[in-house]
């Protein structure tokens, strides 16, 4: 489950990376948290969105509450109605520099960050769709971690190698479904003393963000 992750390149960099056209001013801190934007390759354009599909909630009289961004889809419920429109009609990828999980006890965790080895900037399988709350919004999809992260979290990010970026964006759903597995791909592991902090800012908007996975 990622909940906090980096993107250090700029809008024209990635652009060219992922051979798109780059959206003029698209605003995005490099640490990006849930509520808050961050870039997003989706109909031919590297672009800003908002991390998180809003979860609209109820309070105990029914009243209701600011939503929450949900950053992360499981694989295993692509196929719910949360996600299902959203997998058939808006896949994106995500570029990212470095993910971030927490590590350590209750109270005292720290910041363990994971990236790609031999790679600076790679692309996570994401969903979007337009939201009445923060205009377009993304989420990253979520499979079983790898050995080298599995006794940190369960779940992981799907990292979509160069050759499969094409098929996750314009494939059929069973294709696209089928690029949802545990990634082999080396990873970098960087422990580091930095606190997790309660994992990440207020969303935009304030309230409550502790941010979901479905």
């Amino acid at each position: 489950m990622c909940n906090l992750y980096r993107m250090t390149k700029g809008v024209e960099e990635v652009a060219r990376l992922f051979e798109v056209l780059p959206e003029r001013g698209a605003n995005f801190a490099e640490e990006v948290y849930p509520g808050y934007p961050g870039l997003v390759v989706a109909e031919g354009r590297a672009q800003a969105m908002t991390w998180g599909f809003p979860l609209v909630l109820k309070g105990k009289q029914g009243q209701p509450l600011k939503p929450k961004p949900v950053t992360n889809a499981r694989d295993d419920k692509l196929s719910t109605a949360f996600w299902r429109d959203s997998f058939e009609k808006r896949r994106c990828l995500v570029p990212v520099t470095a993910w971030a999980e927490a590590e350590g006890s209750k109270g005292r965790m720290t910041r363990t960050w994971y990236g790609v080895e031999g790679e600076e900037t790679f692309a996570v399988a994401g969903l979007w769709r337009p939201t009445g709350e923060w205009g377009q919004a993304y989420t990253m999809v979520m499979v079983d971690s790898c050995p080298q992260m599995v006794d940190v979290h369960d779940r992981m990010p799907v990292l979509l190698p160069r050759d499969a970026w094409e098929q996750w964006i314009s494939g059929t759903t069973e294709e696209a479904f089928r690029l949802c597995r545990t990634p082999d791909l080396p990873l970098t592991v960087d422990r580091t003393d930095e606190l997790w902090s309660g994992g990440g800012q207020p969303a935009r908007g304030g309230g409550n963000t502790t941010p979901r996975l479905l």
